[in-house]
């Protein structure tokens, strides 16, 4: 296994702008790293750059210590799985299994050996003398992964592998993918636009837009602690609630933020963080979650609206709550799965101050917080 690291990449494929711009980032050995982001963020193209499939138009690709720039896609000992699986359709699965290993003329008692593993790993064992048209999506899937594994490269890269799967099968293949990165220890770098299968696989995630990396970092810090706006509405469904607003300092010396159809006095746990921003518009951000029915602690703030929407989900209801003013902005909150009430109906629920996170209209990053 190796690790892997890129140092100010960018790529252009013409004179405008870049499609990865000055991206630094350090993937450890046996790490498995989520690169997360909308469609044309340039996540699949750091991919294929360390891949090999791209040239590097600057900077540098290293694989364990190892420059990689000039080195051929077959020469980075890496195994590429994509979307679209790439399966032989003249072959068996044995054969997409096999081929790789014939072409670096393994011994054939070797191939066998290898194949019969990987197989049994993967749960494919049944279906080695089948041809992929005969297999489901998932089926497929797995004879992709197959084909890379039994190669025993130094790291896989799986660009949106899961994609074309229905839900059920997406889910399922999450586990398995999480629960082979345990069995093998393997450097993974997985591509994806899902951020169920960043939050739920990835020990670190990498979130891009418009060609540079703007947060790297485990997947809960991440979520709790954004380091932008863009950050914050893009991770989780729905996404935080962002508002703006202004910090005013009352006589008495407390910090309130008043925003349309809110007036949140801040507890001095958090409070003392924000002071230099008195007088200041403001971004407030919360998660759905944090928004609750009752006040189940002291420093919890009320905020009062009309319903405009529930979705029952089953485990849960999703509440949209329109707050009022002469623009009517709307926040959502997930609440129990037995919560009830009639559209356009007054509700007061409150928010978990902890969670509070404000940010900076002009830049959209997060302002700094101590607790």
């Amino acid at each position: 296994m190796a690790a892997i690291e890129l140092r100010q990449v960018s790529k252009f494929y013409g004179p405008g702008p870049a499609a990865v711009a000055d991206a630094t980032l350090e993937i450890r050995d046996g790490e498995f790293m989520i690169l997360l982001g909308p469609s044309g963020c340039g996540k699949s193209t750091t991919l294929r750059m360390i891949a090999g499939l791209e040239s590097v138009s600057s900077g540098e690709v290293r694989i364990g210590g190892k420059r990689v720039n000039e080195l051929a896609p077959r020469d980075r000992n890496i195994a590429v799985v994509f979307q679209s699986y790439a399966l032989y359709p003249h072959m068996t699965v044995g054969e997409n299994l096999a081929f790789g290993l014939k072409m670096h003329k393994l011994p054939k008692p070797e191939i066998e050996k290898r194949v019969t593993e990987v197989a049994g790993m993967l749960g494919i064992a049944p279906f080695l003398g089948r041809k992929p048209a005969a297999l489901s999506g998932g089926q497929r899937q797995r004879v992709a992964l197959g084909r890379a594994l039994v190669r025993d490269p130094a790291a896989f890269l799986l660009d949106e592998p899961l994609s074309n799967l229905d839900a059920r099968l997406r889910a399922d293949m999450r586990l398995e993918l999480v629960k082979l990165h345990r069995q093998l220890g393997a450097t993974i770098v997985h591509v994806t636009h899902d951020q169920v299968e960043a939050m739920t696989m990835g020990e670190r995630i990498c979130i891009m837009k418009d060609g540079r990396i703007v947060q790297v970092g485990e997947p809960l810090e991440v979520y709790r602690n954004p380091a932008n706006t863009f950050v914050a509405g893009f991770l989780a469904s729905p996404p935080m609630n962002l508002i703006d607003g202004r910090l005013v300092a009352d006589p008495a010396g407390a910090l309130r933020l008043e925003a349309p159809g809110v007036s949140l006095t801040l507890p001095p746990a958090i409070a003392g963080s924000y002071q230099p921003h008195a007088g200041k518009p403001v971004i407030l951000g919360f998660r759905p979650e944090d928004v609750h029915e009752e006040p189940v602690q002291p420093t919890w703030l009320p905020i009062e609206g009309s319903i405009v929407a529930l979705e029952a989900l089953g485990s849960e209801v999703i509440l949209v709550l329109g707050l009022g003013g002469p623009r009517t902005v709307e926040i959502s909150a997930k609440l129990g799965r037995d919560y009830r009430a009639p559209i356009g109906s007054r509700q007061r629920l409150y928010l978990d101050s902890a969670e509070i996170r404000l940010f900076d209209p002009q830049t959209t990053n997060a302002l700094p917080r101590l607790v």
